[in-house]
């Protein structure tokens, strides 16, 4: 969801939140900012719009007025009762764990998400020692331009455009997921009329929008169904290495054991991995056996790093 937009329903609800009375539609163009210099159908428009965002969001606007025996305009406000939550407490372990999920993010829109949720804590009494969590908290980065875009057209169900495996496309965002260390969007795509997978490294180019928000309808289909063909793809792609036993371990954590080696002390495994940095990161401790091509790469990056650094064979 947009900044702009964010801000606009934040106010409105705030405005329907703080009235004693039914706010009628002339009362709010005034008081919320993103109202006042919109044209009168503009007007409707957006405010229909933005009032069923907020009842879908879960925010109970009532409609009504405060009059019985005239017919005046109807009017909109929210009931304190009905929209507060009741307090909410948790214990040690679960402010923990909040507390760890919130760090996870570290790039993208989503930092200042976890800002505000470690505010809500500290305002809500409670004193958890992010420190103590530093060396154990996840990351989940999302590095590439697209990510942004495309997340924000996948809340507001906008199409986009960009160029992937050097066509463009035009897709209908439908969900994005960060599988074996990468993000991939899920969605039709209609420039070769099907659902596809994409991997957001992959896109060239800009992110753009195409038409307006509502443009289509997300299906009814499980993630884990979207992003099924993922695991079989990764299971036949990667590659093949030897690592030294108890060495790597950030290495197999994820990969999958093949058996062992040709050479005593070693393990076989097929990892996702296909970086020559992140095999080289391994130094003497992991060697690749397939596919070749790779194999070789890393060895030229050995190579070209003992030379840098003056050392001789």
């Amino acid at each position: 969801m947009q900044r702009r937009t964010s801000e606009r329903l934040v106010n409105l609800t705030i405005a329907l939140l703080t009235a004693r009375r039914f706010l009628p539609r002339t009362r709010l163009r005034e008081m919320v900012e993103g109202y006042r210099d919109l044209s009168d159908v503009a007007f409707d428009r957006l405010f229909e719009r933005d009032k069923q965002t907020l009842r879908d969001l879960g925010v109970p606007v009532e409609t009504g007025t405060d009059e019985r025996y005239f017919d005046d305009e109807p009017g909109y406000r929210i009931r304190r009762d009905t929209f507060e939550l009741p307090s909410v407490a948790f214990d040690a372990e679960e402010v923990g764990v909040l507390v760890c999920a919130a760090q996870v993010w570290q790039q993208a829109a989503t930092a200042e998400t976890t800002v505000a949720a470690l505010a809500k804590l500290w305002a809500g009494g409670t004193e958890p020692d992010t420190n103590r969590l530093a060396a154990l908290r996840p990351h989940v980065s999302a590095r590439e331009p697209a990510w942004q875009p495309l997340w924000e057209a996948v809340q507001v169900r906008q199409k986009v455009q960009f160029c992937y495996r050097g066509q463009q496309r035009i897709v209908q965002p439908w969900r994005l997921t960060w599988r074996g260390g990468a993000w991939y969007m899920a969605g039709f795509d209609e420039t070769r009329d099907g659902a596809r997978l994409f991997k957001l490294a992959r896109l060239r180019g800009a992110v753009t929008a195409v038409g307006g928000p509502d443009a289509y309808q997300v299906p009814d289909i499980p993630a884990g169904d979207l992003f099924a063909g993922l695991t079989a793809a990764r299971s036949q792609s990667g590659a093949v290495v030897d690592v030294r036993n108890g060495r790597a371990p950030w290495m197999t954590r994820r990969a999958t054991l093949v058996g062992e080696a040709d050479v005593p002390g070693w393990r076989r495994w097929r990892v996702q991995t296909t970086s020559v940095d992140d095999l080289a990161m391994a130094g003497a401790d992991v060697r690749v056996v397939e596919p070749a091509e790779l194999g070789a790469a890393v060895a030229s990056h050995h190579a070209g790093l003992l030379e840098r650094l003056g050392v001789t064979s």
